[in-house]
Parts: C-alpha cells; sequence; structure tokens
C-alpha cells in the first residue's frame, strides 16, 4: 500500500510543479526556484521505483504464505510424531505392565507348586520314618493273615496302604508262603524270581517282614511308591 500512495504522492507533484510552470508562463506568481528544485528533486526520487514493483510484492507474498504452510505442515508433523510417540509409550507401558503381571502370577504359582511338594515331601517322610523296620517284629514259625496285614499296616505309610494292599491282595491274597508253580515267583509280592527278596534278609522265604519290606522298597524305587505300582498293576496286570 506503501507503495502504490507513492505513486499517487509522485503524480499529485508533478502536477503542481507543471502548474508552476504555466502560472509563469501565464505572468502569475512565480514559485521561487529553490521551491521548483526540490518539487523536481522529489519528482525524480518517485520516478526511480521499478514499475514491476507490484509484482514483486505479489511474489513475496505468496512467499510468504508457502513458508507459512511449511511451517504448518512441520508442526503437524510434528505433532503426529509425537501423539504416535505417546500412543506406542502407553501400548509399550500396558504391555511391560501385563507380562510383569504374568510373571508375577507364574511365580506365585511356582512357589505355591513347591512349597506344596515340600509339604508332602516332608509328610512322606514324617510317615516312612514313623513306620516300623522289619528286624522289629519277632520272629515266629507262623503268620496269620491278619498278623501280615497289621505288619504291613505298620511298615507301609498310611496313605500308601491301600494301595499296596490291592496289589498283594491279587499276587498271594495275603499268603507269604504263595508259591506259582509255572514260575519261580514267590511270597506276598510274588517277587520273580523269589530269591530276589534275599537283598531285605536271608529269611525272605519264612518271614512276611522280609517279604513286605522288599515289596516296599521294589515300589518305592520303581513307581515312586506303592500307589504308582498299583497305577501300572491296573494298566498291565502285573507291575
Amino acid at each position: 500500500m506503501s507503495r502504490i500512495r507513492g505513486f499517487a504522492v509522485a503524480s499529485a507533484t508533478a502536477v503542481t510543479t507543471v502548474g508552476a510552470v504555466v502560472g509563469v508562463a501565464q505572468g502569475g506568481t512565480a514559485q521561487s526556484s529553490n521551491d521548483f528544485e526540490a518539487a523536481a528533486a522529489d519528482t525524480t526520487l518517485l520516478a526511480d521505483i521499478p514499475a514491476g514493483q507490484q509484482a514483486q510484492v505479489q511474489v513475496s507474498s505468496l512467499a510468504q504464505q508457502a513458508d507459512a504452510q511449511a511451517v504448518a505442515a512441520d508442526a503437524a508433523t510434528k505433532k503426529a510424531a509425537e501423539e504416535s510417540a505417546r500412543k506406542q509409550a502407553a501400548r509399550d507401558a500396558a504391555a511391560k505392565k501385563d507380562a510383569a503381571e504374568k510373571r508375577e502370577a507364574a511365580e506365585k504359582k511356582a512357589r505355591a507348586e513347591q512349597l506344596a511338594k515340600e509339604r508332602e515331601e516332608a509328610r512322606e517322610a514324617a510317615s516312612r520314618s514313623s513306620s516300623r523296620d522289619a528286624s522289629s517284629f519277632p520272629v515266629q514259625k507262623t503268620y496269620s493273615v491278619a498278623e501280615v496285614q497289621a505288619m504291613a499296616r505298620q511298615m507301609v505309610p498310611a496313605d500308601q496302604w491301600q494301595c499296596f494292599s490291592s496289589i498283594v491282595e491279587r499276587e498271594s491274597s495275603w499268603n507269604y508262603r504263595a508259591d506259582n508253580p509255572t514260575s519261580d515267583a514267590y511270597g506276598l509280592m510274588q517277587a520273580l524270581p523269589g530269591s530276589k527278596m534275599s537283598s531285605a534278609g536271608a529269611d525272605w522265604m519264612t518271614n512276611p517282614a522280609t517279604q513286605i519290606k522288599w515289596g516296599l522298597n521294589y515300589m518305592n524305587s520303581r513307581y515312586g511308591g506303592p500307589c504308582g505300582a498299583w497305577q501300572f498293576w491296573q494298566a498291565n496286570n502285573w507291575y
């Protein structure tokens, strides 16, 4: 706008200058030479403004608009990147929290299982330690089924008793002298051959306590206990 006003002022000055010249020619009151020279100087200065100045102003305005748009685009891109980073950080935090909760739950479960296992082992150890050894029973010439079962109850852990009893019932019906005529199986557990039981005592043929000791050791070492042996027996009819 200042450039356009300058052009208008230049025109007015030019008109004034022309009027002064005309006035002198007509004999009117003449302006001083100094005023005339000043007006001429003003006219020359304004005339020096390039003719394409208005186009340059338009180009400059377009460049400013482009710069402003670029700044706005950069700001929008930065804002979008910050928002994306915020969302990703939130997702990462949620995933980290979920993983931590799962890990904590797994650790609690493992600790609980370990504690339960330790308690079970302690209970079994206490049960076994309270069981009588075969050598603590007085030796007799003969033993009734009730006496043999009473001995077994005192030697076998209480929680394993039913499984042990089920196997012995099916193998020998609690007859400690049971001798299989078709094989070398012998005794309460029908050890095959019966001489295996010598590892528990030399009196394996006549002492049910020695046979019970051998049978319990065998079931513990091979199946983890009488109940493990009973599970196998049910599936295979032997153990």
